[in-house]
């Protein structure tokens, strides 16, 4: 038996008190197990039930069954006579992970990611699927993933992946046969990429604190100088040419805009930044300058400026307390970002989340932002803190802020502390003892 959630999404008490009062009546619901709808209001909850109780208790005393009679109606108890057991279990949400760990190091931080999810998962369950696709897979079947592949991960609820990218396979091909495939076949136009300093690290500019670098990044994801349009002639001779065009719609650029300008709006700063090269690309984005003014309009309280992208990342190193929110196409944004990971102090710190908040056409995708460097796998060391860092940006996205906030609260704290520390940020622990110490924070 289930209770039907109130517009709230907590049943009401008058819901509650009615369905205890039918297992009351009915022999066979006698010891059937009844669900309650997850909710935030335990204390609400608790004292709707002891009221449902002592509903129960009374409903089942003798001179309730007497009365009961008396009116033409009857009581349901246990063959002893004696008042029956109600169960009450709670119904957890279940969310479906799909696990690409990738090459290199995502084999060794997406483990540690999961282990940390497993911690925080409380008031909800997670199931995992590992899914080995990537270079170490297109050296088998000379691909980077199934050609089903698509359709494998769809029914998921999100997908965490690690890290693709090998010497022995071009990266042409491990970036746009697989995670490009994952984000253009399921349109996930936006790509979020948070930047800011944690506790305990210094940011490598002179004379900036940590609170000077606070930036969201949002990156157009799904079409611009990134749609593989293009072609190479005459290979091998003199006379040999490339082709590579960028593809700018009007409905890529507006809904990037769009969804920058709602980011910028729910933050307390409420600017927006805009990466343009308009002097130069005088067709794409002479089009997205003027799309930024034509939205902007809806946007009022929004302060807006437009900066050409070289003179952006100039502000980026010289004067980041000016920048919060920040809109790019493709390629604009995939550089900008990484120069953000260098101000946060470590590529290793800089976390993702591709996105399609308009649409479900397969589930989002969370990613780290660095490389698979193979340089240091197998040794152990890798820096987990962007793959827990893009967790908490999975669960969050999933429903699930306060495990998103223990995670970045534990991740905090233990950067903060300075005791532990991977080699990339000075120290000589290891990729999983770092993990141990968040585990430790969230225990």
């Amino acid at each position: 038996m289930t209770w039907t959630a109130s517009p709230s999404g907590i049943p009401s008490l008058l819901e509650m008190h009615s369905t205890w009062l039918k297992m009351c009546r009915s022999i066979a619901e006698l010891n059937e197990v009844t669900q309650i709808y997850r909710s935030a209001a335990w204390r609400r909850m608790d004292r709707v039930v002891r009221y449902a109780e002592s509903t129960i208790r009374t409903a089942n005393s003798p001179a309730s069954r007497r009365g009961a009679k008396g009116r033409g109606e009857r009581r349901a108890t246990a063959a002893s006579g004696r008042p029956f057991a109600c169960t009450i279990t709670v119904a957890m949400k279940t969310y479906r992970i799909a696990l690409l760990p990738g090459d290199g190091i995502g084999k060794e931080v997406i483990p540690q990611a999961v282990r940390v999810l497993e911690t925080v998962a409380q008031d909800f369950q997670l199931t995992f699927e590992h899914f080995e696709w990537g270079c170490e897979y297109y050296l088998r079947a000379g691909r980077m993933m199934p050609d089903d592949g698509l359709d494998q991960l769809r029914p998921f609820d999100a997908i965490l992946l690690g890290a693709i990218g090998h010497p022995t396979v071009p990266d042409h091909i491990s970036l746009r046969d697989l995670l490009l495939r994952i984000r253009f076949g399921y349109d996930l136009y936006v790509n979020l990429r948070p930047i800011e300093v944690l506790p305990g690290l210094d940011p490598p500019l002179r004379n900036k604190t940590p609170q000077d670098v606070n930036m969201l990044f949002v990156r157009e994801n799904s079409e611009g100088e990134y749609c593989g349009m293009g072609g190479r002639f005459k290979r091998g001779t003199p006379d040999e040419f490339a082709i590579q065009h960028a593809v700018f719609t009007r409905k890529g650029v507006e809904r990037i805009l769009r969804y920058a300008f709602e980011q910028a709006r729910q933050r307390p700063r409420k600017r927006l930044a805009s990466a343009t090269k308009s002097n130069a690309l005088n067709y794409s984005m002479v089009m997205w300058d003027e799309l930024l003014k034509e939205v902007g309009r809806d946007y009022p309280d929004v302060a807006v400026s437009n900066y050409h992208v070289d003179a952006l990342a100039a502000r980026m190193v010289t004067h980041p307390e000016t920048l919060d929110v920040v809109v790019a196409s493709n390629l604009f944004a995939d550089i900008l970002t990484d120069l953000g990971g260098a101000l946060q102090g470590s590529l290793g710190l800089a976390a993702s989340a591709n996105l399609n908040p308009t649409a479900r056409l397969g589930p989002p995708m969370f990613e780290p932002v660095h490389g698979s460097a193979p340089d240091i796998e197998g040794r152990g060391v890798a820096n987990p803190i962007a793959a827990l860092w893009t967790a908490a940006l999975m669960t969050e996205h999933l429903g699930e802020p306060s495990a998103a906030e223990r995670i970045m609260s534990a991740l905090r704290a233990v950067t903060g502390e300075g005791r532990i520390r991977t080699a990339d940020l000075g120290g000589n622990n290891t990729t999983r003892e770092f993990a141990d110490a968040v585990i430790a924070r969230l225990a």
